[in-house]
C-alpha cells in the first residue's frame, strides 16, 4: 500500500485548476503537496473553504474532525518515535500514520484561521508497549469510523458529505487493515455502527489522552474532555 501524489491523482489537471480558482494560487500549492489517499476529499473540501455552502455547525464538525486526527497521528508518531513495535507492526503504523498526518494538513489548511490549535496529548504509555499500541489502534480506528458515519447526517453542505464519504472509505480501510494485521476479524459485523459526537467525546474522555482542549464549540457539539 502506497501513497498516492496530487500528481498521480490529478492526470488531466481539471482537480488543480479547480483549487486554484476555489483557493488562490498559495493555498491551491500547498494542498498539490499533501499526500492523501483520494482526489475527492481535498475537491469537496476545497469548495466548502470559500465559505459559501458552509455554516457554523459544518466548521464545527470539520474542527471535531480535526482534533480526532490530531489524536490518530500524534498516536502513531510517538509510537514510532519509541520504537518499541515490531518489523510487521511499524510498516502499517507507518502508512496509516502518514494518512493521518496528511488528513491534518488538508483539515487544517481547509479550515485556515478557524481552524482549532493541536492539544496536548498525553497516550498514557500505551505508545511504548506493541500489545497496548495494537489494542488501541483496534478500537481508534473503530471508532474513526463509527464517527464519520454518524456525521454524514449532521452537515449541510453536500460538498462536504461528499468529503466525509471519501474520509470514511479510507477510515474503514484502515480499521480492516489492523484488524487483519493483529488477527481480529477484519469486519466484526454486517453493518457498522454510528456514534454521534458526544459519544465519540466521551469514549476519548475515558482514555485520558487529551490533557488540553482549545475548541470553543458554537452549537451542541462537544469538546473532548481529559
Amino acid at each position: 500500500m502506497e501513497d498516492s501524489t496530487f500528481e498521480q491523482i490529478d492526470t488531466d489537471g481539471a482537480l488543480d485548476e479547480a483549487l486554484h480558482g476555489l483557493l488562490g494560487p498559495s493555498r491551491a500549492a500547498f494542498l498539490r503537496s499533501a499526500v492523501f489517499g483520494g482526489g475527492a476529499l481535498v475537491a469537496a473540501l476545497a469548495s466548502v473553504a470559500r465559505g459559501a455552502e458552509a455554516d457554523v455547525r459544518d466548521t464545527d464538525v470539520l474542527n471535531f474532525d480535526l482534533t480526532f486526527e490530531y489524536l490518530q497521528a500524534g498516536f502513531y508518531d510517538e509510537a514510532l518515535r519509541f520504537g518499541a513495535l515490531g518489523k510487521e507492526t511499524t510498516r502499517w503504523a507507518r502508512v496509516i500514520g502518514a494518512h493521518e498526518k496528511a488528513h491534518v494538513r488538508i483539515l487544517s489548511e481547509v479550515l485556515g484561521r478557524k481552524a482549532v490549535k493541536k492539544p496536548f496529548f498525553d497516550y498514557q504509555g500505551v505508545t511504548e508497549d506493541e500489545d497496548a499500541f495494537t489494542r488501541t489502534a483496534v478500537a481508534m480506528e473503530d471508532l474513526t469510523t463509527d464517527l464519520l458515519i454518524g456525521q454524514l447526517n449532521q452537515v449541510r453542505a453536500p460538498a462536504l458529505v461528499s468529503a466525509l464519504f471519501s474520509l470514511l472509505s479510507v477510515e474503514a480501510r484502515h480499521a480492516a487493515w489492523v484488524r487483519h494485521a493483529v488477527g481480529v476479524l477484519p469486519i466484526a459485523g454486517p453493518l457498522d455502527q454510528a456514534k454521534s459526537l458526544q459519544e465519540v467525546a466521551e469514549v476519548i474522555g475515558t482514555t485520558h489522552f487529551m490533557k488540553e482542549n482549545p475548541i470553543t464549540w458554537a452549537t451542541t457539539a462537544p469538546p473532548f474532555t481529559g
